[in-house]
């Protein structure tokens, strides 16, 4: 069951993460069905487990009256003397006992297995499949690393680097250079010992005497950033002491302080997964300047650039690396894609198709590889600026810190949360309002399995409770019959009529126990099933303003309180209120005048169960508050062990695990303390009940069965109302996954359906190509400003369209309005005679391609990634692989189109995963193309083949480029410059660079 919420989850997770990819290519419902499929084989699992958990609890309330039923009926039979009630009523007390203890029997055997499982998984060691050779630490000396004959590889034992040679200078600037894919982080992963050595050796040599500073480690920035879940200080300094000058220099270098500038708390702002969203280029500076700060003799940068602009990257260049570095004699190794850069390294590293290619400084490739220097020195003159990126990323953070409009769309409908905002925040409201039980939401829970299982459930439950004290009143009928004929004769009927009671009670706890978790089921399954549809079909927007965690979390902690632990509760809490009111009941029914103490014990129980809940809920949720941190410390952990090798604080992220679960077993204490707290009073309270009973009963005369009967059941209650309690409490904290849940249920979906029927579109619509905008305005929501104002457009069949502006001038908001992602409030889209807004969406998306600026691939084969429909042959696919430079590379996986991608494309570059996504949309083609700056990941002389490609395989079709740097639309046939969401310049780009004076020609000088 576990695999399969981990499967589920997993999918969900790809789902949230690539939702805006799902949503242009009209594919939700092809994830969204693969999710349900995992889905039901986990309530397959829960069916199982919820059987026998059905089982347990049958056993445990059947047992003690199968028990009785045997015993009494033996006794009658076997003895000549009637049963006296002394007799029956201290052996029935001995049977209620063993209910409590038989209950908690499965929990305590269930608990202790997976203790034992997880105990053993822990302790055994992992029997690695080839050795892993790690290069020496370097410990407080200067060094230079050499690698000698490596083969390196990432586990499946065929070599992914070969042949190996290499040797890094002590001192100076290392650079490694090669196309996408080549192995250039392979490498340095290698020389770190992340990788598996086949055969070879990595080694540091001392070749200098101990250095006078304390560099005991590597400092390394990975390709993908990796941020703890902390301050932008404490991830900058990352353990080693704070130094102001130091630190201020380093934020310097990487530009970092008009950034810091913008948080509202500067670098103490708390930043990571659960903080506030960074960009790409944001975090990729931090993880440089840790690197930067460390004070290490070697520093590795994995391709530090890959999402800096222009300027970034020369400032770092010059004031991080030649300036800070180079200037303080650290050995620098850096994977770069930018060549312009190649003049300032000491040492060439040039790799392909996982060997080293060359290497040597840069004359040395200059005198013998000539065509290999000619080829770069092409590409070095070339410069790749991004227009405003980093001014972009800066009015980002400051929308996400600073929002105009509020982000809690997913307000709670429920009067309590209503009344909470009302009332002025005084102690006796809060209080009130916390000690209120969400009887609400309650009711929708119980109402979503249905109103059938719902009625079976309370009537089975009440006529399981009525049964089982009936079987008590004919067992005190029975025992208070005087010793005459008539009687002996009498109970012989007595004792059938308490057999055929107790069989049906057997019956109905079977019936009782199996509808709780077939209601509870059922309730799951359709919640789940409801909060996917709702998710998947929601508007963007929302998943721009919900953070992605907010919502997996309904999908994680909340479904698994839902699925496993509100059923029990429920049954739990039924059993005991039932067993309760029974038992009051019955002593009231053989001692009336135990009705007069009945209110003052009323009363007394009442504020206990009431000051028990509320502390019982805080302390839950500070168990929970103190764990999250546990579970998040350990995740960025495992996700940044590399980093943290590399740097050698292994002792130290153990250390914070051990605090981190100390503080979390000192909220369970307190829990546990709580609870003992309860136990003690109810004692209590059930101790005055069995006095009050006691007493009662003396007074009420010589009916020893029915006083016998109230003893009993006064005896049993001080159990079931500790229960009681526990279970309200543990139900109210529960209830609050369901609250959780329905707040987005409540969310708005996007309008899937359109004025035209599908049948209605012909079937090769669009095929011309042809696009009018006509007088179009967009907005991203009903209360926003409209971010395109009034916007008019023609683009012929198979012209090569390029956009361009500065930030936020409403390009990629054009772009999404071709597949109505946005809202048009006014005007419309014609694309070959039919207007956009009467089409239903999925008949639109699916019939246009896009191709987004970040590379997002999907656990699956490659062909799932590239047609996850199924639609297309094997050769179609091959042909979009080969133009997007990727058949040799996919042709070399074992299984070729069905070789494996894992979740996200991890197993792939960067660049690979963009080629991937160029792929799949030549794979549609479609007669329109959208490209959002699809080569931001993509060394430039596939670039350069890449814009060659396009042009040509879709010669006769309409590409419409948006375009963050110029040069990629020079050639196109149309330009339309954009600012603040209107159309300034819209000509052909010879035309609109001989007006001198236009924004068009500004944007290409600044481009030279």
């Amino acid at each position: 069951m576990k695999d399969y919420s981990t499967e589920r989850l997993k999918k969900t997770n790809e789902i949230l993460k690539g939702i805006k990819l799902l949503k242009l290519y009209a594919w939700e419902h092809i994830f969204c069905t693969s999710v349900e499929e995992t889905r039901m084989k986990e309530l397959t699992s829960l069916k199982t487990f919820a059987l026998h958990t059905s089982l347990s609890i049958f056993m445990n309330a059947a047992i003690p009256i199968a028990a009785v039923l045997a015993t009494f009926v033996t006794y009658a039979y076997t003895n000549e003397k009637p049963l006296q009630p002394a007799q029956a009523f201290a052996s029935l007390s001995l049977f209620h006992i063993l209910v409590t203890p038989l209950f908690l029997l499965s929990t305590v055997v269930r608990f202790a297995v997976k203790a034992i499982v997880r105990y053993v998984v822990l302790l055994l060691p992992p029997t690695p499949e080839h050795s892993c050779s790690v290069p020496e630490k370097v410990v407080s000396t200067c060094s230079h690393g050499r690698v000698t004959n490596g083969y390196f590889s990432w586990g499946s034992g065929l070599a992914t680097l070969s042949n190996i040679n290499i040797r890094i200078p002590t001192g100076q600037m290392t650079m490694i250079v090669g196309q996408v894919g080549c192995g250039k982080s392979s490498l340095l992963l290698a020389i770190l010992g992340e990788m598996q050595t086949l055969e070879g050796k990595v080694h540091w040599s001392n070749s200098v005497s101990v250095c006078s500073r304390n560099r005991y480690s590597v400092a390394y920035a990975a390709q993908k950033p990796w941020l703890l879940n902390a301050t932008v200080e404490e991830n900058i300094i990352f353990g080693s002491p704070f130094n102001k000058q130091r630190y201020k220099a380093v934020t310097d270098a990487c530009s970092l302080q008009p950034d810091i500038d913008l948080l509202p708390f500067g670098d103490q702002t708390e930043i990571g997964e659960r903080g506030i969203n960074l960009s790409g280029g944001q975090r990729q500076r931090i993880c440089v300047a840790r690197a930067l700060y460390q004070n290490t003799n070697i520093v590795f940068l994995d391709d530090p650039f890959s999402a800096l602009d222009i300027h970034l990257s020369d400032h770092l260049m010059q004031e991080g690396i030649l300036k800070f570095l180079q200037e303080d004699k650290r050995t620098l190794v850096l994977v770069t894609h930018k060549l312009q850069y190649l003049p300032h390294a000491d040492w060439i590293i040039a790799m392909k198709d996982g060997m080293v290619l060359r290497e040597g400084t840069l004359k040395d490739i200059q005198n013998k590889d000539v065509e290999l220097y000619e080829h770069w020195k092409t590409l070095m003159n070339r410069q790749d600026q991004e227009l405003e990126k980093t001014t972009l990323e800066r009015k980002t953070l400051r929308r996400a810190m600073y929002p105009r409009e509020s982000k809690s769309q997913l307000e709670d409908e429920d009067e309590e949360e209503e009344e909470e905002e009302d009332e002025d925040d005084n102690m006796s409201t809060v209080l009130r309002l916390r000690t209120k039980m969400p009887w609400k939401t309650c009711w929708r829970y119980l109402t979503s399995g249905g109103f059938f299982l719902l009625f079976l459930m309370i009537f089975s439950k009440l006529l399981k409770h009525s049964v089982i004290v009936a079987i008590d009143y004919s067992l005190a009928t029975w025992t208070s019959m005087d010793n005459t004929n008539e009687a002996r004769n009498h109970s012989v009927s007595l004792s059938a009529v308490f057999s055929i009671l107790s069989g049906a009670g057997i019956v109905l706890c079977l019936i009782t126990s199996l509808t709780v978790e077939w209601m509870g089921l059922t309730a799951a399954k359709n919640l789940h099933h409801n909060l996917l549809n709702k998710i998947i079909l929601g508007p963007i927007r929302f998943f721009d303003m919900t953070p992605l965690g907010l919502i997996l979390n309904r999908f994680s902690a909340d479904t698994n309180i839902i699925d496993q632990h509100i059923p029990p509760t429920l049954e739990s809490l039924t059993r005991s209120t039932l067993l309760c009111l029974s038992a009051i009941g019955m002593i009231s029914y053989a001692t009336p005048w135990f009705l007069v103490a009945l209110v003052p014990l009323g009363i007394a129980f009442y504020f206990i169960q009431k000051y028990f809940r509320v502390a019982s809920k805080d302390l839950q949720e500070l168990d929970d508050s103190t764990q999250l941190p546990l579970l998040c410390h350990f995740s960025e952990t495992a996700e940044g062990l590399t980093t943290i090798r590399a740097f050698g604080h292994e002792a130290r992220f153990k250390q914070r695990m051990l605090e981190l679960t100390d503080t979390n077993n000192i909220a369970y204490l307190f829990l546990s303390a709580a609870n003992r707290w309860l136990e003690v009073r109810t004692d209590y309270l059930g101790a005055c009940i069995v006095l009050t009973a006691a007493v009662t009963s003396i007074t009420e005369g010589p009916h020893s069965g029915f006083m016998g009967l109230g003893l009993l059941y006064a005896l049993t209650i001080t159990n079931y109302l500790n229960w009681v309690v526990r279970n309200l409490a543990d139900l109210e904290v529960q209830m609050g996954a369901v609250k959780k849940v329905h707040s987005f249920l409540n969310m708005e979906s996007e309008n899937y359906e359109g004025c035209l029927d599908p049948s209605q579109v012909p079937k090769d619509w669009p095929q011309e190509g042809e696009i009018k905008i006509e007088n179009l305005c967009v907005r991203y929501e009903n209360n926003l400003k409209p971010v395109l104002k009034h916007v008019k457009a023609y683009i012929k069949p198979g012209q090569k369209v390029g956009i361009c502006g500065r930030t936020g001038s409403g390009k990629s908001s054009l772009s999404l309005a071709f597949f109505r992602m946005v809202d048009i409030f006014d005007g419309r889209i014609v694309i070959d005679g039919i207007d956009i807004s009467k089409l239903p969406l999925h008949t639109l998306r699916s019939r246009l391609s896009i191709i987004l600026q970040d590379p997002i691939l999907f656990s699956g084969s490659i062909r799932f990634n590239l047609d996850p429909e199924c639609k297309c042959t094997d050769d179609r696919l091959w042909e979009a692989l080969e133009i997007a430079q990727l058949k040799n590379m996919v042709k070399s996986l074992p299984g070729g189109l069905d070789a494996m991608v894992t979740e996200g494309g991890e197993n792939f570059s960067v660049g690979q995963r963009q080629l991937f996504c160029l792929a799949r949309a030549f794979v549609r083609k479609s007669s329109i193309l959208i490209m959002d700056e699809a080569t931001a990941s993509i060394d430039m002389a596939t670039e350069n083949i890449l814009q060659k490609v396009v042009m040509t395989a879709f010669a006769d079709r309409t590409v419409v480029t948006i375009a963050h740097r110029v040069h990629t639309i020079l050639t196109a046939d149309l330009v339309i410059v954009m600012k603040r969401g209107n159309i300034l310049e819209y000509d052909t780009p010879e035309n609109l660079l001989s007006q001198e004076d236009g924004i068009f020609a500004s944007f290409v000088r600044a481009d030279m």
